[in-house]
């Protein structure tokens, strides 16, 4: 679904903030790139599968779901120009090895954003859509590749008050071999929903100097994900009044699975006040109680955002975050310092050769 873009300060002064971030300045660039940049045009096509999209006309469609309906088959590329796409997204199981590129190589220039969240009421009446219904764009595919693309969702508590489901999410990834390079991931809670489609599927996922920022649980879900080169951005939340804000991780890795959460030579900055954030807490959901959450923080800078002394909780009492697959290795700043080293449970030097991107990816070497 598509509709026109409205003026909304939170997500406006989101996307300054993620552009400053990334080094990028915070506002539009003085001189932009042509609109397809070094990407060619619709007269002049990368290959003969590709389909151009342009909000303003100038491609094969103006909307990104156009495009991806019309996209049948394998190993089809969409280049997007620059511009707000206001839609909903879905690329479903069966259009395997896409590739989305941002045409100015910009991720600032082409955002995908729309704002429902799991509490939000379905046009048809039949109840509300919940977490996973909530994502502007829903991955499911395997094969997936996105470069210089922003996945937003724009959904504010403090437009509606009254919602009980705030979960928003800004991109759910369910396929196997799915690689994000050079994007940002914009919302407050469950921003980023890096999944598998079903509970059998152990599936690999790569983000590559990506931006996340939201507040709680804002990276989560039962993938094995290695996230490298990434910046995680917690939020300020002016609907608390006392820490802790919320939680950077929350992943749900399945019990069998032997690998789940990798982040790596990253780091983590805050806009809230000293000490507010949780680095993680494990979800076990009530459809697979047998999960047994994963998560390793190595080579990464904590900021001040962090509570160093207590950086794990629990998501419910019945499966404490000690009883879960946690650890760290190697990790600095302010939010690292082990003050409590029970709480701060250490991956050991021989240990830590298994947690790299290479063990958790396997033969798959997005990378190279």
């Amino acid at each position: 679904m598509s509709r026109p873009v409205p003026s909304r300060r939170g997500f406006l002064l989101a996307t300054a903030a993620a552009g400053a971030a990334l080094g990028l300045g915070a506002g539009p660039a003085a001189a932009r790139p042509r609109p397809f940049g070094r990407y060619g045009s619709p007269a002049a096509r990368l290959t003969p599968g590709t389909l151009y999209v342009d909000p303003h006309g100038r491609g094969d469609f103006t909307a990104v779901q156009e495009a991806v309906t019309a996209a049948t088959g394998t190993g089809r590329t969409l280049v997007l120009a620059p511009g707000t796409y206001r839609e909903t997204v879905a690329v479903d199981a069966s259009r395997t090895g896409h590739t989305w590129i941002g045409a100015s190589e910009d991720p600032r220039d082409v955002v995908v954003v729309y704002d429902n969240a799991a509490g939000t009421p379905k046009p048809d009446g039949s109840g509300t859509y919940g977490t996973s219904g909530s994502a502007t764009t829903t991955v499911a595919a395997d094969g997936f590749t996105a470069r210089w693309i922003t996945f937003a969702n724009d959904w504010l508590r403090g437009d509606n008050p009254d919602y009980t489901g705030t979960q928003a999410v800004a991109l759910k990834a369910q396929g196997d071999r799915s690689a994000f390079l050079h994007c940002r991931f914009l919302g407050h809670q469950d921003t980023l929903y890096a999944d598998t489609r079903d509970l059998s599927l152990f599936a690999r996922q790569y983000y590559a100097h990506c931006y996340v920022e939201g507040d709680v649980d804002f990276v989560f879900g039962r993938a094995t994900a290695v996230y490298e080169h990434c910046h995680f951005r917690t939020l300020v939340r002016d609907d608390l009044a006392a820490p802790p804000y919320g939680f950077v991780f929350a992943p749900s890795t399945a019990g069998a699975n032997p690998l789940g959460y990798l982040v790596t030579d990253s780091r983590i900055s805050s806009a809230a006040p000293d000490g507010w954030y949780k680095l993680a807490r494990p979800w076990v959901p009530s459809s697979d109680t047998t999960a047994r959450p994963m998560l390793t923080v190595r080579d990464t800078r904590l900021g001040t955002g962090i509570d160093a002394v207590a950086p794990y909780a629990n998501m419910r009492d019945a499966y404490p975050w000690q009883e879960q697959r946690f650890r760290e290795y190697r990790n600095t700043g302010p939010g690292a310092v082990i003050t409590v080293p029970e709480n701060r449970p250490q991956l050991t030097r021989a240990e830590a050769a298994a947690h790299t991107r290479r063990a958790y990816l396997g033969e798959w070497r997005p990378y190279a």
